[in-house]
């Protein structure tokens, strides 16, 4: 398991992604320059945070979705024996 993100840090990013998703990219280097020059972060720790999570949600972008499968056969949620 990953560490978990704050709601600040997921709110953030999302918003800077709606409005200028031209700006990121799957690097970081180029994400923290767009995070400094687009919002008003005042540390760097928070800037870096933001600019890591865009990454990983551009990412996540271009991943083909898998499809899980059950066991049973019967669904995901069906718990009926």
């Amino acid at each position: 398991m990953g560490r978990i993100k704050t709601v600040l840090v997921k709110r953030t990013t999302l918003k800077l992604l709606e409005k200028n998703p031209q700006k990121f990219g799957k690097d970081f280097e180029r994400n923290k320059a767009s995070v400094s020059e687009l919002s008003d972060c005042r540390s760097k720790k928070l800037r870096n945070v933001i600019a890591g999570y865009a990454v990983r949600l551009k990412r996540k972008e271009d991943e083909p979705r898998r499809v899980r499968k059950s066991f049973s056969g019967r669904g995901f949620n069906s718990r009926r024996r």
